[in-house]
């Protein structure tokens, strides 16, 4: 597994001059991939990394809570029998591989993210169902690596009006990167963050920016977000933005 880089995590945010790709953030949402307990440090699908970003993590989804934003956390569950499970670990799950099984504690998310405990509904999300753990904060259940593959991500971003979105979370290489080529190819502006994504390695960096999406750190993202309505506190204007909500 490859580590996030030192150089990725301390990388300034590259705000693009493309009027096409420059991100909305009073039109953004936060999308958080496989944040699960069973993928810390220590538990039976460990992935290097993620348990040192839930501190960004917490501050990230903290920060879209605040001003309310919606929030999605897409999350993986394997049913005992592997029957929906990618072929690459459906064997090892079948053959009783102790990983992300519904209503235990590893397939839930990270208890990090949240200033109370949440219980997953899997039977809800298996059937394809949104959960819904708080005003503007859902739960999906993805198949497969991509958050957009057979699920209701897009039909729940796009009446709300979401041209933006943020990427954070776990093991950049697969879901993450997936995740973020199925938003690109259905015209979202897109956002990475660096220091709350793990797994995240140079060259993927720079794949990223390739094909438009802005490496931000948390710092950066929550700036550019919370700037609008600062804008509008100080001058005492609703139109003081003119890309405002």
């Amino acid at each position: 597994m490859v580590r996030h880089s030192r150089s990725c995590e301390q990388e300034e945010a590259i705000v693009s001059g493309d009027v096409f790709c420059a991100p909305d953030h009073s039109h953004s949402a936060l999308v958080t991939i496989d944040v699960q307990t069973d993928t810390l440090d220590g538990q039976p699908l460990e992935i290097p990394g993620t348990s040192q970003i839930l501190p960004r993590l917490r501050e990230l989804t903290r920060a879209f809570r605040d001003v309310g934003r919606t929030i999605v956390h897409a999350v993986r569950i394997y049913r005992s029998d592997g029957s929906n499970v990618d072929l690459c670990r459906r064997q090892e799950v079948s053959q009783g591989a102790p990983w992300l099984k519904p209503e235990t504690p590893g397939v839930q998310l990270a208890r990090e993210l949240f200033e109370s405990p949440i219980w997953l509904d899997c039977e809800r999300l298996l059937a394809g169902r949104v959960q819904e753990v708080g005003p503007e904060e859902y739960v999906i259940y993805k198949p497969r690596w991509g958050a957009f593959f057979q699920t209701p991500l897009e039909q729940l971003l796009r009446p709300k009006d979401i041209n933006t979105l943020v990427f954070a979370g776990c093991n950049f290489p697969n879901c993450p990167r997936t995740s973020i080529y199925e938003a690109s190819e259905r015209d979202f502006r897109l956002v990475l963050a660096t220091d709350a994504i793990s797994g995240l390695y140079n060259r993927g960096a720079t794949e990223m920016r390739n094909i438009g999406v802005q490496l931000q750190l948390t710092s950066d993202i929550i700036a550019a977000f919370r700037r609008p309505m600062l804008i509008k506190e100080n001058t005492g204007s609703t139109d003081g933005n003119q890309s405002g909500d």
